[in-house]
């Protein structure tokens, strides 16, 4: 498996893994949902505030991570959110998603990032070092469905302490139907 940041180039290869992904778990108007977020990330997101990882093996595209910059007007800490994450249908279960967000967190860990974000299975993501923490100690930039499924990551020896608010995502995230 080899990994890209190179989104650009492969951006319909991309968006059409994410689409099809969720269509084939969640259905046909979360496919849609999750491909057109893919689609406006990588065209409107500056690139100071997005990363795009993705695993390939001999021209097939396996996975991705979006990774775009979450801002805490009250904290100087740089923080990501790690979402959405995708691995085509015919490749999960495989150990390709955790792989590819290892790889993520340790170039997000490189530029100096310190703290990761992410909305999705606890049980899932607690795998890769994630942990519950509370809309209070870590405001999401808008209203949680399932607060349980917030979680956070520390990329640096400091522990996971509150961050101040208000906060800001990007402008694809902005819409309250993905949270």
């Amino acid at each position: 498996m080899d990994t890209s940041t190179d989104y650009t180039t492969h951006a319909e290869a991309i968006v059409e893994l994410f689409a099809s992904t969720f269509t084939a778990s969640e259905g046909a108007e979360e496919g849609a949902l999750i491909g057109a977020l893919a689609r406006r990330l990588i065209a409107e997101t500056p690139t100071q505030d997005l990363r795009v990882v993705t695993a390939w093996e001999e021209g097939t595209l396996l996975g991705g991570i979006f990774f775009t910059r979450l801002t805490y007007e009250g904290d100087p800490r740089t923080v990501f959110m790690m979402a959405p994450v995708a691995v085509a249908t015919a490749h999960q279960g495989k150990g390709i998603g955790q792989r590819l967000i290892a790889h993520g967190l340790d170039a997000l860990r490189k530029e100096g990032v310190d703290i990761v974000v992410t909305y999705g299975d606890p049980a899932f993501y607690g795998r890769v070092g994630f942990e519950t923490v509370s809309e209070a100690d870590l405001p999401a930039p808008q209203p949680l469905n399932q607060p349980q499924g917030w979680i956070a990551r520390s990329l640096t020896d400091a522990p996971l302490t509150p961050l101040g608010g208000p906060t800001h995502c990007v402008t694809a995230f902005d819409d309250p139907a993905l949270w």
